[in-house]
């Protein structure tokens, strides 16, 4: 049996002590170590195992932490982790309380700069080797690996641009594999294409940015990596390293399907069979429900086009890819040319459904204001992955939505409490709006089997009653309607309650809130979204506005960025889950002699 090398080594000093002969051999364990993890933890997988020789040849190479290193994203960070001290933990990779999926700083030393979003790499990379050198420390590295996905965003190409003018001891490499989540598009990845099987006739893109290029080279030859590494270090100036790899590397399934294998699931670790969950008929993802929807709504009404910004497998837009393909477009990692876009194509009478995660969304922000709010295009953005996400923590919870979209002029905001509501809100902007509208959803399952029933329209600004009651309203906005019900199901007690759907966070239902604040002695709202600026504060303007003397209570997501654990879990953190609910129930109820 080989000697195990990757169980003496905790920190990159003990991989330096390694013969340059048995990296391989440590290849192949530290790829064994993450698949055995994933495996039964779950995570990202795929990302992780094609730079694992990479991860290896910085490391061996580069005296880090001293020299800096960005990972862009974090998807391909978990050999990183575990050489640089977490590999006792790595376990509890995107656990509560366990280490973050993601590069983090104050999780490590060796975890330069926080990462999440994409394409951020180049710029930190560049602002640390300007510091550096007005530091006076004219011999650090500064490192960035960056996949041809997230390079093809702006922000890369603004990192780029700047970094080609300056002088900074910079060093670009470019973890090429022709996918990210799903697989790469744009003109830029037909380049890089052409220039690896040597086709490209044009001057180097990379060079013309008057960055040293080299490469193309093998990503999985680590003598290869290794003598180009050493060789790069004494070079002056920005550099740029091409590096050519396998997203899956050493995992069967994970190379054959590579979208799949990016965040499988639970899988066998030996086989890498996918586990199979149960077969039993289950509600579909809300995500499903946008993708299924749209299809059918697009094949009734030739305007509707799709819009997604690298994400057609995460967001569903797939379905209308496959289906209605000259109307549905992935725009690579570029959120804010999709909503561009998205404004153009409204000017011109389509009808654009602008697909992003709301976390994502964030990118794109004076877009949304300045683009489509302030010119009132008619572009509806549907937010999937809103509220918390769980697993990936700070850098996608879809959190901040509400708030940040609350106080953009013009734009109407909307929350569906089931699958049903989607597809019904769906249909009702296409039938045609004069207004830009959000919709968002959280990840994961509705909770209604039977959702696809006859199109109504849904009336703009209106909010629902749910139940009846005379002492205290609960008043909900989107799937949280559904811990309201529960507890509301499980108690007698629970009777004199009324429950509201506002559905509406802007236009906000000040009819129904004026019936509410009129015959309840305290209102109770809750919402996966930010306590500060989201749906309870609309709730307090409103009667602070009017002059209600009600006692009221807002519950949502602490004012503080909430980490990564299982999303019930999260809830409960944050106490909206179903027993804190209860508790808060009962203690208003008691303190308030009703």
């Amino acid at each position: 049996m080989s000697h195990s090398f990757l169980e003496n080594i905790n920190f990159p000093k003990d991989l330096r002590q390694l013969s340059y002969d048995n990296l391989p051999q440590l290849a192949n364990e530290l790829r064994q170590f993450i698949i055995d993890i994933v495996a039964t933890k779950e995570g990202h997988l795929g990302a992780s195992l094609g730079v694992v020789e990479l991860t290896i040849a910085l490391h061996y190479v580069f005296n880090t932490p001293e020299d800096l290193l960005i990972w862009d994203v974090g998807h391909q960070a978990y050999g990183h982790k575990i050489l640089t001290g977490r590999k006792s933990v790595f376990e509890t990779n995107r656990q509560l309380g366990g280490i973050s999926g993601f590069p983090k700083r104050d999780e490590s030393e060796f975890d330069t700069f926080g990462v999440g979003h994409s394409s951020t790499s180049i710029s930190a990379a560049l602002g640390m080797a300007i510091a550096s050198k007005l530091n006076g420390d004219i011999h650090k590295q500064h490192i960035a690996v960056i996949g041809d996905a997230s390079i093809a965003s702006g922000m890369a190409f603004e990192g780029l641009n700047h970094a080609g003018v300056t002088d900074a001891n910079l060093l670009v490499i470019l973890n090429d594999n022709a996918i990210g989540i799903d697989p790469s598009v744009g003109a830029l990845k037909e380049y890089l294409t052409n220039v690896k099987k040597g086709t490209e006739k044009q001057d180097n893109i990379f060079e013309a940015l008057n960055f040293d290029y080299s490469g193309p080279i093998d990503g999985h030859d680590l003598p290869k990596l290794i003598s180009e590494l050493e060789r790069l270090k004494t070079v002056k100036g920005p550099k740029f390293l091409h590096v050519i790899t396998m997203k899956g590397k050493g995992l069967k399934q994970a190379e054959e399907n590579q979208v799949t294998y990016h965040a499988p699931g639970k899988f066998n670790a030996k086989t890498g069979e996918l586990i199979i969950k149960s077969s039993l008929s289950q509600p579909p993802k809300f995500q499903d429900v946008f993708g299924e929807t749209i299809v059918e709504l697009a094949k009734q009404n030739k305007n509707i086009v799709g819009i997604t910004p690298a994400m057609p497998t995460g967001s569903s837009l797939k379905y209308m890819m496959h289906d209605i393909p000259d109307r549905a477009f992935d725009v690579g990692i570029a959120e804010q040319h999709a909503v561009t876009m998205a404004a153009g194509m409204a000017t011109q009478g389509l009808i654009p459904f602008c697909n992003i995660y709301s976390t994502f969304l964030q990118r794109a922000y004076d877009q949304v204001i300045h683009d489509v709010a302030l010119q009132n295009l008619p572009v509806i953005f549907c937010l999937d992955r809103a509220g918390l996400v769980g697993e990936d923590g700070a850098t996608h919870h879809g959190v901040f939505d509400l708030a940040y979209l609350r106080c953009i002029p013009n734009l109407v905001v909307f929350a569906p409490r089931n699958a049903i509501e989607l597809r019904n809100i769906m249909y009702t902007v296409q039938l045609k709006i004069d207004f830009p509208i959000a919709i968002r959803y959280p990840r994961g399952r509705c909770e209604i089997i039977d959702w696809k029933k006859p199109f109504e329209v849904i009336e703009i600004g209106k909010g629902i009653e749910l139940k009846k009651g005379k002492d205290l309203a609960i008043l909900s906005l989107g799937t949280t309607a559904n811990t309201v019900v529960k507890v509301l199901d499980s108690f007698e007690e629970f009777e004199s309650i009324g429950h509201y759907d506002m559905r509406f966070v802007k236009p906000i239902d000040t009819k129904l809130l004026h019936e509410i604040f009129g015959n309840y002695k305290a209102v109770i709202t809750i919402e996966d979204g930010t306590v500060v600026g989201g749906f309870g504060s609309a709730v307090l303007e409103f009667a602070n506005q009017n002059n209600y003397k009600n006692k009221i209570e807002i519950l949502g997501i602490a004012d503080k960025f909430t980490e990564h654990g299982s999303v019930q879990e999260l809830k409960s953190i944050n106490k909206i889950d179903a027993e804190s609910l209860k508790e808060k129930v009962k203690n208003l109820i008691f303190g308030l002699n009703i």
